[in-house]
């Protein structure tokens, strides 16, 4: 099963999950703004993406700016502020069995269709 996280006011993530729809994929979609993750299933996301958590942080949201701009966290602690504040999550990210990608472009999704 395929699913996506997704904020339904987020153009960028409506565009992930349109591509998803348009390739006849029905995702379990995952409102992770209203289901925040927990520090685990962050964790392992971020290894199926090979990714850290400083790349995908959203580094423009009002929050970020204002309470961790210029502040050197460790990975475990950024998973925590994320955790604890899901809007500093990009988004959409999609997932596929062991891989994720983030979907910004929504054409990265295809790489693990």
């Amino acid at each position: 099963m395929i699913k996506i996280l997704h904020n339904p006011r987020c153009s960028k993530s409506r565009a992930g999950l349109k591509l998803l729809e348009e390739k006849g994929i029905q995702p379990e979609i995952v409102k992770y703004l209203d289901q925040p993750l927990s520090t685990q299933e962050l964790k392992e996301i971020l290894a199926m993406m090979g990714k850290r958590p400083t790349d995908i942080l959203r580094t423009n949201e009002d929050l970020y700016k204002k309470a961790y701009k210029g502040k050197e966290l460790t990975d475990d602690e950024w998973i925590e502020v994320m955790v604890a504040n899901p809007r500093l999550i990009e988004r959409p990210i999609v997932i596929n069995g062991n891989k994720a990608v983030l979907g910004r472009p929504a054409e990265n999704i295809e790489t693990i269709l």
